[in-house]
């Protein structure tokens, strides 16, 4: 797992997917150039088009809300008073 923290965002991508986006970069290009070039500057339609042409990943899918559960399950709450 590759996990990428800038400004208060974090990014996790399996292994998998770091290898895919690296294996794109162009020489001298950074993964923000890579992404802005693929996706475009905010653009949701190539997102979409993107995300249409790649298809569902379900085992990604099956995994997160696995790992979300889990975390739910283990989540302890508790009342503050203000």
């Amino acid at each position: 797992m590759c996990v990428v923290w800038f400004m208060g965002t974090t990014i996790s991508l399996s292994d998998d997917a770091y290898r895919i986006l690296r294996a794109q970069k162009k020489k001298g290009e950074s993964f923000s150039d890579l992404i802005l070039r693929t996706f475009g500057r905010g653009n949701p339609a190539a997102i979409l088009a993107y995300l249409q042409e790649k298809g569902p990943n379900l085992d990604l899918a099956d995994a997160v809300e696995k790992t979300s559960k889990e975390l739910r399950g283990n989540l302890k709450l508790k009342r503050v008073e203000l």
